[in-house]
């Protein structure tokens, strides 16, 4: 049956699907989840999805028509409508904001707004001098986007020197398509297709006696090609002619004859054809062997599983033979990490077992790459990846059979998206998609966030655990060193504890490697003047600014505004400048001088840039070409290193004082994960940790590995301040270039939603940071019973944000619901 109007799915924050007609030589193509072309607004241009189709004709606007549909066969399936369509109204965010990250841009056409000039414009020196400079630079480029003018006028506002140009008539605005897929190419040979046979061939090959050159290249193309002489799809060119010493002039002569023909051929960017030399899975000690049963025998009544496992206890092993499981079955498997930097390690253990069936999708690859993966999911045949290894986006793959689930490192926040919206938990998605699928969720961690364990607690999900590490390695010794009684003794060397650089030197005397986390970038948090107290703060955030070494400049690690270093006070022009506290470039630093024959190695956000820099960096300690790696959160989210015997936590008290109901459950999760590094193969390790207060409950919960007092107690304070798992969250931010604006709207919202029944509201109040990027912020707290009807609650706070919004007073401020924050 075919429809005359198909509502569609817009890649941008709105609310609702818009209807658009189908004209009449397009309704038998037009299949939802197929990308069209529509036009919104007075003149841009938009890649939309079909939701749904119909014969509803709209009675109260005129119904503009759908411009081109894109695909033969749709791209977005239906377990993909379905999830965003849930998580739209679960986290209470437009179902368009899905659409946007769910789809790699380069699957989204749009147009771009060029500005042109006006040709032959004779009142220039009308216009100011940006307005000038602009002109000249459009007459030069042809064209320029607004980004291009900005680059120009900065820190000039474009948008006012554009306004300056089209209001005196001197430049023009214009739509123009663009793509952002290309397709990767080269150049092959073939056969030409004039010659059909064998004994062509022949005759050919005795006709080019006299032609030495041509007759040599025929003969090895024939042998190259073997059995499949007439294949059209032929051989790379470059790769031919390298491989066998030969000329491009020779190939010329056998194309002017009609004996060979060059073309371009589509290649993929993926690792699809790559040859692996795979091996059997090891086979999982006795240990490992029943926590796999107990996980199989409760797949049968329970859809998702927590496995809580020590560190090294050979979780990894075990999900490898839950995969191998599943993809015998015909069913696909996708494989959730916490942070990029585990991929590159994670990756070769698992081709190692299945080579080639699994694909990798993550942030650092390119748009194009990620079109790739996306596609290759999108075919369903014998060359789709069967394991899909990525971080949180890659639950927006379009997968068709999805029969496991793994999130390694289940308690991570990184699951979490932030900023920007979507503001989504991929754990928890993951667990939704698995249920869609009618396929299984297995959450591991050594540190199970304290809602998994409930769940796992009281039947909600089942539970496996593993107690003891691979071939019975004991669990790090932990040694607490008291600095505030070691520095009284003046016994610190700069920021190291006597114990701590005794356990370095002696572990770098035994050729064994070192592992040092502090929680903070940069070389030092902030620089002050000793003379007047005077500390740069950035100008649009409410942060001090971040000394970075290395480039030698101040920076906002919230918006990125960045100055030179300064030397002089500008208040009190005292040269009385010090930097303050430390991060992972001055301890790179300092350790440097301290072990000057060690190889230091540092890993962070400022190291790890660029697709292969964290690879790069953990290959060489993998390797042994480094002895101490200093690092933040990236060193402890389940690296496997043969050689670390110390670890080094250089600040427990920075991570125990963060104002924040999960501070205490981060802090011990954090610090075991980081422990768990060290002695994973032959011998105990010995791990540091360096605390003002060496008597602190969690403190001593990591030292005794006492993941159940830490459960227990945090269980019990949660209970009596209503925090989950006993409750649920939605935070609601809301921000404004006016703080007095942001308080009174903060404080008539919150009254407003306080009237709403059975919820309970803490707020407005104020964030640890109250102003980013020259935007006022203001949180409020909504509490709900985990038995409350969610989705009538969420409606009626979103219709009561509506209204503020309606409000002439309030109806800049911004508005943003973070359900389930983390």
């Amino acid at each position: 049956m075919t429809h005359s109007y198909a509502d569609i799915l817009l890649p941008m924050p709105l609310a609702d699907k818009y209807t658009y007609s189908i004209p009449r030589h397009m309704q038998m193509q037009c299949y939802v989840g197929s990308r069209v072309l529509i036009q919104f607004g007075k003149k841009r241009i938009y890649t939309g999805v079909v939701f749904q189709t119909h014969n509803n004709k709209p009675e109260h606007f005129e119904v503009k028509q759908i411009l081109d549909i894109l695909d033969s066969e749709p791209i977005i399936n239906q377990f993909q409508l379905r999830m965003w369509s849930w998580s739209a109204n679960y986290y209470m965010c437009p179902m368009g904001d899905f659409f946007k990250a769910a789809l790699p841009s380069g699957l989204r056409i749009e147009s771009e707004t060029k500005i042109l000039p006006t040709l032959n414009y004779e009142h220039i020196h009308h216009l100011s001098e940006n307005g000038r400079m602009v002109y000249y630079a459009l007459e030069n480029n042809i064209s320029l986007t607004a980004n291009d003018i900005a680059k120009i006028t900065m820190p000039a506002n474009p948008v006012t020197v554009i306004k300056e140009l089209l209001d005196n008539n001197a430049a023009i605005v214009q739509e123009q398509v663009k793509t952002g897929y290309k397709p990767k190419t080269e150049k092959r040979l073939r056969i030409h297709s004039s010659v059909t046979t064998e004994i062509q061939l022949n005759l050919i090959l005795d006709s080019l006696k006299n032609a030495v050159k041509q007759q040599q290249l025929l003969t090895l193309f024939i042998s190259t090609l073997q059995n499949n002489i007439f294949d059209t799809n032929g051989i790379n060119k470059h790769d031919f002619l390298k491989q066998h010493s030969l000329t491009n002039a020779a190939v010329k002569g056998l194309i002017e004859k009609s004996v060979l023909e060059e073309f371009t051929g589509d290649i993929s960017r993926l690792n699809i054809n790559n040859k692996f030399t795979t091996i059997p899975a090891h086979q999982l000690n006795e240990h490992q062997q029943n926590a796999y049963n107990s996980i199989i025998e409760q797949f049968k009544h329970k859809d998702t599983v927590l496995l809580h496992g020590v560190t090294s206890s050979g979780k990894t092993e075990l999900y490898i033979h839950l995969i191998e499981r599943t993809i015998n079955e015909g069913r696909q498997v996708l494989y959730l990490l916490p942070e990029i930097a585990l991929t590159s390690q994670i990756i070769h253990r698992l081709q190692k077992v299945f080579g080639n069936k699994i694909g990798v999708y993550h942030s650092k690859f390119s748009d194009a790459e990620r079109v790739e993966i996306y596609r290759n999911l999108l075919q369903n045949n014998e060359n789709t990846y069967k394991i899909i290894l990525g971080v949180r986006s890659s639950v927006f793959l379009p997968f068709s059979n999805l029969g496991l689930v793994i999130v390694d490192e289940e308690h991570e926040n990184t699951y979490k998206q932030f900023d920007p919206s979507p503001r989504y938990n991929a754990r928890d998605m993951a667990i939704v998609l698995a249920l869609m699928h009618k396929g299984n969720t297995l959450l591991g961690s050594a540190t199970p966030s304290i809602e998994s364990y409930y769940n796992a607690q009281t039947g909600r999900y089942g539970l496996a655990e593993l107690h003891h590490r691979f071939k019975n390695i004991q669990l790090p010794q932990i040694e607490i060193a008291d600095t505030l009684r070691a520095r009284k003794k003046k016994q610190m060397v700069s920021h190291f504890s006597p114990q701590l650089i005794k356990q370095i030197d002696t572990a770098l005397a035994n050729n064994e490697q070192v592992i040092l986390f502090q929680n903070r970038r940069g070389f030092s948090p902030f620089i002050e003047c000793n003379s007047c107290g005077w500390i740069p703060k950035c100008k649009a955030c409410d942060v001090s600014l971040t000394y970075h070494k290395a480039i030698n400049k101040l920076v906002c690690h919230y918006c990125g505004f960045s100055i030179n270093n300064i030397i002089h006070c500008p208040q009190c022009k005292q040269a009385d400048i010090e930097t303050k506290g430390f991060g992972t470039e001055k301890i790179e630093d300092e350790i440097s001088l301290i072990f000057r024959n060690a190889r230091v190695g540092r890993l962070d956000l400022d190291t790890a840039k660029g697709k292969h820099g964290h690879e790069k960096i953990i290959s060489d300690f993998q390797n042994h070409e480094l002895d101490i790696l200093i690092g933040t959160q990236m060193v402890s989210k389940g690296l496997d290193f043969d050689h670390v015997k110390v670890v080094g936590i250089l600040n427990a008290d920075s991570m125990l004082g963060y104002p924040d109901f999960r501070a205490f459950e981060r802090s011990y999760q954090l610090m075991a994960q980081v422990a768990g590094r060290a002695g994973r193969r032959d011998k105990q390790g010995t791990v540091v940790i360096q605390t003002y207060y060496p008597e602190h409950k969690i403190i001593m919960q990591v030292k005794h590995n006492r993941f159940d007092l830490m459960y227990s107690q945090q269980l019990n304070e949660r209970k009596q301040f209503f925090y989950p798992p006993y409750s649920r969250l939605i935070k609601i931010i809301m921000k404004h270039r006016h703080s007095n604006t942001l308080n009174s709207a903060a404080i008539l919202f919150a009254n407003n939603i306080k009237e709403i029944e059975g919820i309970k509201v803490l707020g407005p109040t104020n964030p640890v940071i109250m102003k980013v990027q020259n935007l006022y912020i203001k949180h409020t707290l909504v509490k709900l019973s985990r038995t409350q009807d969610l989705t009538d609650i969420k409606n009626t706070i979103r219709k009561k944000a509506e209204l503020l919004n309606q409000n002439d007073n309030y109806k800049s401020v911004q508005i943003i619901f973070d359900v389930d924050p983390m």
